[in-house]
């Protein structure tokens, strides 16, 4: 459709939110009893309930719901990045792993390749909003197994997805070997889930089928209250500020081949870490000449990407007839390499991985051989902390977004791989196999509009409003100071709440 040259008059809201993902829906959900008048944008649409859901074939074979768009390397090679744009983002596709970030992530820590900085507060800053984030996501889960686990103040509303026979097996094994699994906390309902298909949850989307995403539990919550409104296929293209450059004045979205101006008190930007960079860039003025809340030059800087790869062991005395696989990881290598080194990364289960999967990768292989492999494998994800670098960073190029990626803390990633590989062997699994991840895969973008406590090296302050923009704030994984090893979604909610209720008591009070 040909876009129209005509705009629409403008109209007003108290508080645009910009993206209905994780930090999108969960500020949506904190600022919703409050009464203002919320309206979200979302670029996407609803996911419906189509088979395709349950197709490993569709999903990693065709690429049915991977996006129809490229970034560009640092040598100008497209990619495409397999970013989700619908209603509830990339949680749609989630592993549904909500973990805290351990204590000691908020600290600074030396890796064996740089210098993972502090943040501008302690975990206890954050730790009475994680436990609001987990009873928002209703996260199963279980304390006092993993020696990394920090302080939890409440528990758990509900019991751990249960281990499948296979996999309890597995763990005792593991715990014979001289690990430490310990139970993940997952925002799944398995018994719904189930009732709608016997596949894994990871990587497969969720249309309402039991899985705790985005769109499921926070947006959900906030829709229940009349006083916020969604309003999908909105794709935001600019914020304009006010002619001295400070506040924002209005927000510029596209919605049905028509251009629409709407003039918020307040904006919350919460298109994800990429995204939300490459807007404020665009939005470019003549006040802000370098883009929206970058006077410290940082936004799109310090891009960060985990470290990940999936390490497979297989024993052919092992029968693995599980259907989910993904309930329990290990952080025996988190703090340190087990011998007082540096910090290496987490272990988790992956969704289990089947034929239909691997003949992605291995095309010239006849799925019926690869089905017969994973008959008797186990499938790890491994993961390590990518340490933040200015010059690895998103910038734009007219409609371009170019994504220059510099991955470090690469050696101790290996070491953890490493590290995996020979405990499975001493678990007894003869033959493991490992294969990295690459940037076309989503691997929990983060960092690219950080927060501080410094304007001259931040964007952001501690409650994630732009220094320079006191109605602007970016509540998504941009504002993660450091990736940690552990997955980033309940850490983003919890900083989500933090700052409704900052929101809620300074500035709608």
């Amino acid at each position: 459709m040909r876009m129209s040259q005509e705009v629409q008059p403008a109209t007003a809201a108290d508080i645009v939110i910009i993206g209905s993902g994780i930090g999108g829906a969960t500020m949506a959900a904190g600022l919703a009893a409050s009464g203002a008048d919320i309206l979200i944008l979302e670029a996407g649409d609803h996911l419906p309930d189509r088979p395709e859901n349950r197709d490993p074939r569709a999903i990693f074979q065709r690429g049915f719901f991977r996006p129809r768009e490229n970034w560009y390397d640092e040598t100008g090679s497209a990619f495409n990045p397999g970013n989700y744009y619908n209603v509830g983002g990339n949680s749609k596709f989630y592993g549904a792993v909500l973990t805290r970030y351990r204590s000691e992530d908020f600290e600074e820590m030396q890796h064996l390749e740089g210098v993972s900085p502090a943040w501008p507060f302690p975990y206890e800053e954050l730790e009475p909003w994680y436990g609001k984030a987990e009873a928002l996501f209703q996260v199963r889960g279980k304390l006092g197994e993993d020696p990394t686990e920090p302080l939890h103040s409440t528990p758990y509303d509900f019991p751990p997805v249960p281990d499948e026979a296979p996999i309890a097996a597995l763990r005792e094994r593991l715990k014979t070997a001289g690990i430490h699994p310990s139970t993940l906390p997952l925002g799944v309902d398995i018994d719904t889930w189930l009732s709608h298909g016997k596949t894994p949850w990871d990587a497969h989307p969720n249309s309402f089928n039991g899985k705790m995403d985005a769109e499921t539990t926070a947006l959900a919550s906030a829709l229940k209250h009349k006083n916020v409104r969604l309003q999908t296929n909105s794709r935001v293209t600019r914020l304009e500020t006010v002619p001295d450059g400070t506040t924002i004045a209005a927000v510029h979205y596209e919605k049905d081949g028509t251009r629409y101006i709407i003039k918020p008190k307040l904006v919350i930007l919460s298109a994800g870490a990429v995204q939300s960079a490459v807007l404020l860039l665009r939005s470019a003025d003549e006040a802000n000449p370098a883009g929206l809340a970058n006077r410290s030059d940082q936004v799109g800087r310090n891009f960060m990407n985990h470290n990940l790869s999936a390490v497979i062991g297989f024993d052919p005395r092992f029968r693995n007839d599980s259907v989910y696989q993904k309930t329990f990881g290990f952080n025996d290598f988190y703090l340190s390499d087990g011998n007082g080194g540096a910090p290496l990364g987490n272990a988790q289960l992956l969704g289990r991985i089947s034929g239909p999967v691997l003949k992605s990768d291995l095309k010239l292989v006849p799925e019926w051989i690869l089905d017969r492999f994973c008959a008797h494998t186990v499938d790890f994800l491994a993961m390590s902390e990518d340490v933040p670098k200015p010059d690895s960073r998103v910038r734009v190029d007219g409609d371009r977004i170019i994504l220059e990626w510099i991955r470090s803390n690469w050696p101790a990633h290996q070491k953890l791989v490493a590290q995996i590989k020979s405990v499975l062997r001493s678990a007894g699994f003869p033959l493991v196999l490992s294969k990295a991840f690459d940037r076309k895969t989503p691997s929990h973008q983060c960092g690219t509009v950080r927060m501080g406590d410094d304007p001259a090296h931040a964007p952001l302050d501690i409650y994630c409003r732009a220094f320079q923009h006191p109605n602007l704030f970016v509540v998504d994984a941009a504002f993660l100071p450091t990736s940690a090893a552990v997955n980033p979604a309940l850490t983003i909610a919890a900083q989500a709440l933090r700052v409704a209720d900052h929101i809620v008591s300074k500035e709608l009070a």
